[in-house]
């Protein structure tokens, strides 16, 4: 018998209906599931029919259970690894597993599907040809606030994700180490409260301020590349360059809020900026 197979199956990070066929082909045929939380992924299995044995593997007992896991591989079982939602590894259990499974000659064979990361990112608004994923800042305040330091170097869009009861301060701090950059704010993504919130830092630390915080929240925020596109785009007097105010209110609209975009300004900023150019003309 041949060493077994590792597979890294993607699940749902919501709505069932976004696992692909050929996860739950692999699903249905490995001989083992190793999942984070085995009483969720026996929800996924029971909607979709399917008969599965399975064993725990998680952050607490990450380490040891590769061991095992190696173990049933090398003696040829196939077995699929899971987290509660996305891809194994990113923000999830599954690296010890993978590493350890590369350094014995293993195959390991992703199966991709849903990812918060990419999904918000996608629909954000931000710039998409560059992204640094974070995942969950520190809780201590130091050790935050060294790493938020570091990302404001980033060119890219910024991307975190955060636990309800840690949003409101996380936000905060983002803003005082990075500024008043523009920034989204995705809520249960593909669920059916699936929401994005869109504005500069200010406008969501207002947002969380005054609302119920439920779900699981992606943190989106500008690069510096964008940033410096902003500083680029205005002069020293703190007007705007380029205003053309020709055709209707709808273009005019269109025109501020794409400029907002650009400089990380509020819409309101810009209107009021636009308002001010056009009386000294």
């Amino acid at each position: 018998m041949g060493t077994g197979k590792l597979f890294l199956v993607a699940t749902p990070i919501g709505n069932l209906e976004d696992i692909t066929y050929r996860a739950l082909k692999i699903l249905a045929e490995v001989d083992l599931v190793a999942a984070e939380d085995t009483r969720r992924t026996l929800n996924l299995l029971n909607h979709f029919q399917i008969k599965q044995r399975m064993i725990s593997y998680f952050r607490h007992n990450e380490r040891e259970r590769s061991g095992e896991i190696i173990d049933k591989l090398l003696a040829g079982s196939n077995i699929a690894l899971v987290s509660d939602a996305g891809m194994p590894g990113i923000s999830d259990p599954g690296y010890w597993l993978v590493a350890e499974a590369v350094k014995k000659g293993i195959m390991v064979i992703p199966i991709p599907g849903a990812s918060a990361v990419v999904t918000a990112l996608a629909a954000s608004g931000l710039p998409t040809d560059s992204f640094w994923f974070e995942g969950f800042l520190p809780r201590k305040v130091k050790e935050r606030t060294l790493i938020l330091a570091e990302l404001a170097k980033v060119r890219g869009t910024i991307i975190f994700y955060e636990a309800p009861h840690r949003l409101r301060v996380t936000i905060k701090h983002i803003y005082q180490v990075l500024g008043d950059r523009e920034a989204v704010i995705a809520r249960e993504l593909t669920k059916v409260h699936e929401e994005f919130i869109r504005g500069p830092l200010s406008e969501l630390i207002s947002w969380v301020e005054n609302n119920s915080l439920k779900g699981e929240f992606t943190i989106l925020i500008a690069g510096t590349k964008t940033v410096k596109n902003r500083q680029n785009s205005t002069n020293q007097d703190n007007s705007i360059n380029g205003w053309d105010d020709s055709g209707d209110e709808l273009s005019l609209r269109q025109k501020i809020k794409k400029i907002a975009q650009e400089t990380g300004k509020s819409t309101k900023e810009v209107y009021n900026l636009y308002l001010s150019e056009k009386g000294k003309k």
